[in-house]
């Protein structure tokens, strides 16, 4: 059977236990289209939103799935009983929020003030 004719049951687990854009996918999908189909279907009522495909993160079997590859190329991998579905969980990672009251002189940020007696 070729890589493209066999499916996964795939669901995502949001941060709050919410589970989403439960399908089948073909092995041949890109993990960057998975975040695509999420992006499109994240509920809008949650209190952290991604805003791009970057935010996003996905998890299986403990590992970060790397954009580039495919579900096969990650080693995703069945449920145990027949007709299982397997979950992979969703991390949204927003880029940090920079204060703009510091001081942008690098030589004063790290600046220690401490005395030894």
């Amino acid at each position: 059977m070729a890589e493209e004719d066999v499916q996964i049951e795939l669901k995502f687990r949001i941060y709050d236990g919410t589970d989403m854009a439960h399908g089948t996918y073909p092995l041949s999908t890109t993990v960057v289209s998975l975040k695509q189909r999420l992006m499109a279907d994240w509920p809008q009522d949650k209190s952290v939103i991604p805003k791009s495909v970057s935010d996003i993160k996905l998890i299986h079997a403990g590992k970060f799935l790397e954009n580039n590859k495919t579900l096969a190329e990650s080693r995703v991998h069945f449920g145990d009983l027949p007709g299982g579905v397997t979950t992979m969980h969703v991390v949204v990672q927003q880029p940090p929020i920079t204060n703009k009251n510091t001081d942008k002189n690098p030589e004063r940020q790290n600046f220690c003030s401490c005395s030894i007696i």
